[in-house]
């Protein structure tokens, strides 16, 4: 239930539906199986699993939802194989060169007979949606995963006017200045470990783990010029993770703090428990997501919204 990475939205006018009317939005597109011919399938789940039946988990006035993907696994040098193969068969047998709109429809066949065989892989990810704060945070690093939910929950519901999270100064600048002068804003410690890239078109990209960020040798880099696109940090003793240019958060950690505060909340089944981590959990990043957005220079909001 800890979340391990955040993609950050904002929502960019009054949440269209309200709790019961996502409810029956997310009703409307349950999780299922792969078709024998369907590459994957979107579908929303139960956040706790078989711990509970409900497709929206509700604590505190938080939202929290599953969008479950299931897809069939075709490796590509299967499918280039299958279609050299393919190809070099018609070629010798008709003496005639096979070209690429040809190619493309054996390929298209060569695929659909090969999809029922396939295996099934599936992934889950989770979204917390903050309605008092208008905010929606994706436990996912991928932009595509992101999207998926974003995409199927707009479909879903209809309308979902929710933008990136954006602050008024870029991170890079920011980090680039605490690394530079061993400080960051009140709240937040620098760790060990950053990456370091030259800002040129054919620049390099130098990651530093284990680090003291403090050395000669990392601040040399930043005097010729090289900027911080990714750092490790520490919040509050609360949290620690990897901030990165574009806002991502990576490899968000909740310290024992705040995990074993949520153990002696949770009650005896694992449903109580999983409560008690989420509860946990979305305080404590109503808390961050303000703190982290101050700290690089406040939210950046267009005008007229």
């Amino acid at each position: 239930m800890w979340f391990r990475n955040l993609q950050l939205y904002r929502f960019s006018q009054t949440i269209p539906f309200s709790e019961s009317e996502l409810i029956s939005a997310l009703e409307q597109r349950p999780a299922r199986p792969c078709g024998s011919q369907e590459t994957h399938t979107l579908g929303w789940t139960t956040p706790f699993g078989r711990h509970a039946e409900n497709l929206l988990q509700v604590n505190a006035g938080y939202w929290l939802l599953a969008l479950r993907k299931e897809e069939r696994i075709l490796p590509g040098s299967v499918v280039r194989d299958g279609l050299s193969e393919k190809v070099e068969e018609i070629e010798a047998r008709d003496g005639r060169k096979v070209y690429k709109k040809e190619r493309d429809t054996l390929k298209d066949e060569l695929v659909m007979s090969l999809l029922p065989r396939a295996f099934t892989r599936t992934q889950t990810t989770f979204a917390c949606i903050a309605p008092q704060h208008g905010w929606i945070a994706i436990d996912t690093s991928s932009s595509k995963r992101a999207e998926d939910l974003l995409s199927l929950l707009r479909e879903c519901t209809g309308s979902l006017p929710v933008r990136p999270l954006n602050v008024k100064t870029a991170p890079s600048a920011c980090m680039t200045e605490w690394v530079k002068t061993g400080t960051a804003p009140e709240g937040l410690e620098i760790g060990d470990e950053c990456e370091l890239r030259d800002t040129s078109d054919d620049g390099g990209v130098i990651r530093c783990k284990r680090q003291d960020l403090s050395s000669e040798e990392i601040q040399q880099h930043l005097t010729a010029g090289k900027q911080v696109s990714q750092l490790a940090l520490q919040w509050q003793n609360k949290l620690a993770f990897s901030l990165d240019d574009k806002l991502g958060i990576k490899r968000l950690r909740f310290e024992d703090l705040l995990t074993e505060q949520a153990e002696e909340q949770g009650g005896d089944d694992m449903a109580s428990q999983l409560d008690a981590n989420f509860s946990i959990m979305t305080l404590t990043l109503s808390e961050l997501i303000p703190s982290l957005t101050a700290a690089l220079g406040g939210e950046d909001i267009p005008e007229g919204i």
